[in-house]
């Protein structure tokens, strides 16, 4: 296990206080509709509307001095390393595909970034993002695969297992693993008798079939309106860590994101892109798993045009 639960303490008081201490609270309307006492955990409210912010802030915070970092993004990765790098006057590159989100693109322009497009899906913007560095000594900063990404984000189970009330899981939405992995190893570590359970939608599977055949597996490519979870290559070291804390990984239908974001905005008022709506999918087809427990969701991100937002709930 790469992760360190000492090192995830630290990392809160490393980490923006705006990314911090987000409200988590027990949504009755919504666990009246599921039929199970749901806690929403919401990482919208900052300046980059997702949870990204936790883990590079931890990153840069543990560089050593440098004059400009690189990334990959599909979007929510790159704001928020833009966001960090601008508060520490260092400068950022975010290589994005051309079929990247709009509104995310111009966001990270907007807090700062040089945006590279490349043709291709995310893995093509790595390759671009690594010759990059390659080239111009730029730090590369790889979501997942660089630890101080997953234990910025366990920042976030860390608050979770403050709650006054004890959790019977805990759903985490699952792309490349930061956010799973460090959530899952600070929830196993503070909160024992809780389970950690990964959501991935059934059109992006390639973690969770990871997970289910103990290694990568090659999986088509990703078709879903989760951008944020679409990657197709696993890193090994992250489905290792993963597996130590991960008690099940489901997948979920397109409809069944929607539908749960339609049921966040109606029931706690709330706009989410789809990636952060894969909680709330899952207990809405989980045949009654949940039924009478206590489950936390995180709602990770808030990154949706209202065009495509009123489109897929209309």
């Amino acid at each position: 296990m790469r992760l360190e639960l000492a090192r995830i303490l630290a990392a809160r008081e490393q980490i923006d206080p705006v990314f911090r201490e987000t409200p988590q609270y027990e949504c009755g309307p919504l666990g009246d509709v599921l039929g199970c006492r749901v806690v929403l955990k919401v990482e919208t409210l900052n300046p980059v509307r997702c949870f990204k912010g936790r883990g590079t802030e931890t990153v840069l915070s543990r560089l050593p001095e440098t004059g400009a970092v690189v990334c990959a993004s599909a979007g929510n990765l790159g704001q928020a390393l833009a966001y960090s790098g601008r508060r520490r006057g260092i400068g950022v590159t975010v290589v994005a595909s051309v079929a990247a989100n709009p509104l995310k693109i111009e966001r990270m322009k907007v807090l700062g970034a040089d945006v590279m497009l490349v043709d291709g899906e995310i893995e093509a913007a790595l390759e671009t993002a690594e010759r990059f560095a390659a080239e111009t000594g730029a730090f590369l900063v790889e979501d997942s695969k660089d630890v101080g990404t997953c234990e910025g984000a366990a920042t976030i189970g860390v608050e979770l297992s403050e709650l006054p009330v004890e959790l019977d899981a805990v759903l985490i939405s699952l792309g490349a693993g930061a956010m799973a992995s460090g959530v899952g190893f600070a929830v196993k570590s503070l909160c024992k008798g809780t389970e950690v359970i990964c959501v991935q939608p059934e059109q992006a599977p390639a973690m969770t079939l990871a997970l289910r055949a103990g290694r990568p597996v090659e999986v088509g490519a990703p078709d879903t309106i989760a951008d944020g979870v679409a990657g197709r290559y696993v890193i090994p070291e992250v489905l290792e860590d993963l597996a130590k804390v991960a008690d099940d990984a489901v997948l979920v239908t397109e409809a069944g994101i929607v539908e749960a974001m339609r049921l966040i905005h109606t029931h706690a008022g709330l706009v989410v892109e789809p990636a952060a709506a894969l909680g709330i999918a899952s207990i809405l087809e989980s045949n009654g798993r949940y039924a009478g427990k206590t489950v936390a969701t995180i709602l990770c991100g808030s990154n949706v045009t209202p065009a495509d937002f009123n489109r897929w709930i209309a």
